[in-house]
């Protein structure tokens, strides 16, 4: 209940905080924020506002961000696994995604090179058909 909570949340305020408006709310606090340094004396308190409400806002958007992007990315993986289930594609590529670096690299040079081949097949039946 509470992940699901949380997941709610974090879609909410990613979507907001992409909007138009958020960055024109945030250009405006900003503004009014140096607008008011005068009135402050341009004191040390008044730079820690800044300071400090941009810090936290940061430090916290990571946390929302990274939920939304995880929960994205674990969907199109989702969806690239079914494509690849439903298809003539080898099912050997459902689940790449957990191998680790070298064993990925394997995997795309040895696409690549049976994409060169493939290329070169189509290569010389186009030019025989000529």
């Amino acid at each position: 209940m509470k992940s699901n909570f949380f997941s709610t949340f974090a879609t909410t305020i990613a979507n907001l905080s992409g909007k138009p408006a958020t960055f024109v709310l945030a250009v405006a606090l900003v503004l009014v924020w140096a607008v008011s340094g005068p009135f402050f004396g341009y004191s040390e308190t008044w730079q820690l506002v800044i300071n400090t409400s941009t810090t936290i806002i940061t430090f916290l958007m990571v946390f929302v961000l990274q939920n939304s992007q995880n929960r994205d990315g674990k969907a199109l993986q989702a969806k690239l696994d079914e494509l690849i289930l439903s298809s003539q594609a080898q099912n050997k590529f459902v689940g790449i995604e957990k191998l680790d670096e070298q064993q990925l690299r394997e995997m795309s040079r040895t696409l690549a090179e049976k994409a060169e081949c493939v290329e070169e097949i189509a290569e010389e039946k186009s030019s025989t058909a000529a």
